[in-house]
């Protein structure tokens, strides 16, 4: 997959996951990192492999948060995501809810949690990816 590609995958995720929460994404609030891959082993490629970090903040009043990473966490049990982490402490001040979850064929990573009182933060993580036409080195 391209990167061009990759990064239009992860704002899709993260304008599904905003829709679900009932969240307006914040203009300008995304950003995208790309990164090589590295092997089990340490070692990195030069075929041009790499993983995108993809994320955005969106607008969810405070007293919304439990409900909107709750249906974000439906959400993704329905899409076969497994969650992998969860965090719900209506007594926090920030951060009090969160849900990761992995996709278990596709190894997509992604996430939901708030970060302040009226933000909560969408995130999507790919796997290695290798661009159309290269070809893959092998180690």
């Amino acid at each position: 997959m391209s990167r061009e590609k990759a990064e239009a995958w992860a704002r899709h995720w993260t304008e599904s996951m905003a829709r679900t929460a009932e969240a307006d994404i914040v203009g300008e609030s995304a950003d995208a990192s790309f990164h090589p891959c590295n092997g089990k082993n340490g070692e990195t490629a030069d075929d041009g492999r790499f993983t995108l970090m993809y994320d955005v903040r969106a607008k969810v009043p405070k007293e919304r948060h439990a409900s909107a990473v709750r249906a974000i966490t439906d959400e993704l049990r329905k899409q076969g995501f497994e969650i992998v982490g969860s965090l719900a402490d209506p007594k926090a001040e920030s951060g009090g809810y969160l849900v990761q979850a992995q996709h278990p064929k596709d190894r997509q990573f992604v996430s939901a949690g708030d970060v302040t009182d009226e933000l909560i933060t969408l995130t999507v993580d790919t796997p290695c990816l290798l661009p159309p036409g290269v070809e893959q080195q092998e180690f």
